[in-house]
């Protein structure tokens, strides 16, 4: 064969080779961000169909903006506050059908408090739950319940591989006689030594801590949640932020107060499966016709890279 017919054919072997490399390795990336799963957490704003004398229905308007901006996120896990009951849930997931968003399981925690309650949606299968609607404690010698108690569930994404889900909704900023801040301040020392009892009996368990927590992060019971820096239980704050950089998650409108009071947390196991940059607070322009709250999103990886 001549020599410049085979320095061709090499040139067209070495091309061929070339272009099924960069093949490989773009269906590869493709395969790998396929595999990340999102998770979404969302205070829907009194997400109820029947309402009570103190609280009205959430407008059917209202319940269809929030389908809107949770199909917009299409999360594979979808952790909720301030949802009513079974029915609601159901309302709820029949406008994600509506849009595309199918979940296969739910996991919904009726706390003491009858009209807002936590729930979990997720298109992976529940494999164990040990949510706890009702955690009892004193304050000044007065039995207390914790109002919404706590979500807890592990749920498997691919094949071995498992997560742990906690969700909260502590004491709001509304006054009670026994002072809001310290009921806050004793869930949060309850929410904080749950999470200890998972690590200690579990710990390469991956863990992520997320809700609407009803404080900034400077104050005590944000602390007491996170842990002590460097101890093998603390947690991680994952800073989201929006497209234009802001990290506000709710409107208080009474007090016409901008802040960050919803959270996703993860332990040190969990950290490193976390897409770097990916945990976001989401902006939309409808985004107060659905719920006082923005929700977060986050994208995890079940296989490591």
């Amino acid at each position: 064969m001549p020599l410049q017919k085979r320095v061709r054919l090499k040139r067209r072997a070495l091309f061929v080779s070339g272009g099924m490399i960069w093949l490989l390795l773009f269906f590869g990336r493709q395969l790998l961000a396929g595999n990340e799963v999102v998770f979404v957490a969302y205070n829907l704003e009194n997400y109820t169909l029947h309402g009570s004398a103190g609280t009205r229905p959430k407008a059917d308007r209202a319940r269809d903006a929030v389908a809107q901006m949770i199909a917009e996120l299409r999360p594979d896990l979808l952790g909720v506050c301030e949802i009513g009951s079974l029915d609601a849930v159901e309302d709820l997931r029949e406008r994600l059908r509506l849009r595309g968003i199918e979940f296969r399981d739910v996991e919904l925690v009726a706390g003491p408090d009858p009209e807002r309650h936590l729930a979990l949606l997720s298109r992976f299968p529940l494999v164990s739950r040990q949510s706890r609607p009702r955690v009892a404690y004193e304050l000044n010698g007065i039995p207390q319940l914790v109002r919404r108690g706590f979500l807890d569930v592990v749920v498997e994404l691919d094949g071995a591989y498992r997560l742990r889900l906690v969700g909260a909704h502590l004491k709001s900023k509304l006054p009670v006689p026994e002072g809001e801040s310290l009921v806050r301040r004793m869930e949060a020392q309850l929410l904080r030594g749950h999470v200890d009892s998972v690590l200690l009996a579990e710990p390469n368990t991956q863990l992520l801590v997320y809700g609407d927590l009803n404080d900034t992060r400077e104050q005590p019971a944000i602390r007491e949640i996170l842990g002590n820096r460097g101890s093998p239980g603390a947690l991680v704050d994952l800073p989201a932020e929006d497209s234009l950089g802001d990290r506000w998650t709710h409107y208080w409108r009474t007090a016409d107060v901008y802040s960050r009071i919803d959270y996703l947390l993860v332990n040190k196991a969990l950290f490193p499966r976390v897409v770097k940059g990916s945990a976001r607070v989401w902006r939309s322009p409808i985004w107060r016709e659905a719920s006082d709250h923005r929700p977060l999103s986050l994208r995890i990886l079940p296989q490591e890279r």
